[in-house]
């Protein structure tokens, strides 16, 4: 029965990610957003998800309000993976919550959530692995690498991710969504 169970398991993961790695080329975020849904994501109606994102483990995917996925984005969320509200992910962004512990002599598959508070703004090509918190109001810069704690309102970069600066603070925008942009799809 248990063989049974994890043949099973692995039969619907491979199902979803095939139906989620063609529903994102469809042209809509709207079908992208109810397509996560249906696998389980909490996806906000008002957040945009670009063609080309990766979904893993939907069921374990939340997405806020007014937030943006990019374009070519991979969310691994077999860890967990939470992103808030008036997040803007660039073009090509990789989040990963689950891997191998290279220490392990079985090479053990180790999971560890990740967390993107609200106002943070994640650059082009950036890779941020398995247990890292990305505090409100960060920025993170172009192909950086994160991990662990990005401290709130400050600018990092760089492999591994450091301060470069700060950010103000008392952010209140909200990012251009759908209708908003005329190329909008």
């Amino acid at each position: 029965m248990r063989t049974f169970k994890r043949f099973a398991r692995k039969r619907f993961s491979d199902a979803e990610f095939t139906v989620l790695e063609l529903g994102g080329q469809v042209r809509s975020h709207h079908f992208r957003r109810a397509l996560l849904r249906r696998f389980g994501a909490t996806v906000d109606p008002t957040s945009a998800v670009y063609h080309g994102a990766q979904v893993r483990r939907a069921a374990a995917l939340t997405i806020g309000a007014h937030s943006s996925i990019g374009e070519d984005a991979i969310l691994d969320a077999r860890g967990g993976l939470t992103i808030g509200r008036c997040v803007n992910f660039s073009s090509g962004v990789h989040v990963w919550t689950a891997q191998h512990d290279w220490r392990a002599p079985g090479f053990d598959y180790v999971t560890d959530p990740v967390r993107i508070d609200d106002y943070v703004w994640v650059g082009p090509r950036v890779t941020i692995l398995p247990g890292a918190h990305l505090g409100e109001g960060c920025v993170v810069a172009a192909n950086a690498v994160v991990r662990g704690t990005v401290e709130p309102y400050t600018l990092v970069g760089g492999i591994p991710a450091q301060k470069l600066g700060e950010r103000p603070r008392g952010l209140d925008y909200i990012p251009a969504g759908p209708g908003r942009l005329t190329w909008w799809w």
